[in-house]
């Protein structure tokens, strides 16, 4: 009942929207292929993660935007992104994918959304990693990529603040007395001041799900605080993330840095390299990753990753062509 009337919700509020002016719209398509070898299971994968995971997968999707406004300024603006992904391995069948779902009104003190949208909780809530092989703590099972709910931001001058109450269940959405209330506050603007740094907090019961997979039906107790520190120097970027409190009844502390390096002209060649360690549920885990990223046109996109995982001893290498096309009606 309630999931149906969340849903109703996001219909009616985008079909406010209708009735306003609108300004201007893109629309993409988006095409990618996913192929590699994992040392675990001794076959070729096709996907980035675990296959059980949301990504990255064989797809084909799109990305719709549109913006509303009235005589002086933009109102609203409605963004869809979704995927039909196929599981290439195992049993073999098609996985609809729905990242960004959400309609956010635009007032002059602050923004507000309501939908399936990013949490402002962590690094993840500040990087849109939708088409990376390299990922964040989110998805370690520490934050959500995309969570259906509510938030409220505003961007001043010298950074972001932000707060978001979602269903603390990820892509899918369900009502078990789950809810995940997060918060996030940043001062600096990257591509003005070359650097952010985030202070975040989140609190709730949460759901444990991998994708769009339900692994328990019993909220779990997440409370946990973050600091998260971006900066580019020349053609050199660092992200860091330190993370810790408690995570279903376990104390949790979690580092994670991401270094990469632009080269070519505009940086269209990017090498990175991302250790993690995760300290939770009592146990140790070391996790590395390396990848480069080629721009070969302003539409396509080349990527090949390397990643260790200590935990479940799986090498795995991937490599991904990306497609991502601008279309006008």
């Amino acid at each position: 009942m309630f999931k149906k009337g969340f849903i109703l919700l996001f219909l009616v509020l985008a079909g406010t929207a209708g009735p306003l002016l609108s300004s201007s719209y893109l629309f993409f398509l988006e095409a990618q292929g996913i192929a590699g070898w994992s040392s675990a299971a001794k076959k070729a994968v096709y996907s980035s993660m675990n296959q059980m995971e949301a990504m990255q997968k064989p797809s084909l999707g799109f990305d719709y935007i549109q913006r509303f406004s009235g005589d002086t300024r933009d109102i609203a603006v409605l963004a869809v992104q979704a995927r039909l992904a196929v599981n290439a391995e195992g049993e073999k069948t098609l996985e609809p994918q729905l990242y960004n779902a959400y309609l956010k009104f635009k007032t002059r003190a602050f923004d507000i959304w309501v939908g399936h949208n990013r949490p402002k909780f962590g690094l993840a809530s500040y990087f849109d990693n939708h088409a990376q092989l390299l990922q964040p703590l989110s998805m370690n099972g520490f934050g959500f990529d995309r969570d259906w709910g509510i938030g409220i931001e505003h961007d001043y001058a010298s950074g972001n603040a932000g707060l978001s109450l979602t269903t603390g269940s990820g892509m899918p959405i369900h009502f078990k007395g789950n809810f995940f209330l997060a918060g996030r506050y940043s001062k600096g603007v990257l591509d003005q001041d070359n650097y952010n740094v985030g202070f975040s907090a989140g609190y709730g019961k949460i759901l444990d799900v991998m994708g769009y997979h339900l692994i328990s039906d019993e909220p779990i107790q997440f409370a946990m605080s973050s600091i998260d520190i971006t900066w580019r120097r020349n053609n050199l970027e660092h992200r860091l993330e330190f993370m810790m409190g408690d995570r279903g009844s376990f104390g949790a502390f979690l580092l994670f840095w991401r270094t990469g390096m632009g080269l070519l002209e505009e940086g269209r060649l990017k090498i990175e390299a991302q250790p993690v360690l995760l300290i939770a549920n009592q146990k140790t885990n070391i996790q590395f990753s390396a990848g480069v990223t080629y721009l070969a046109s302003g539409d396509w996109t080349f990527r090949a990753m390397v990643m260790y995982d200590k935990e479940t001893k799986d090498s795995r290498i991937v490599f991904q062509v990306y497609g991502y096309k601008g279309i006008r009606f």
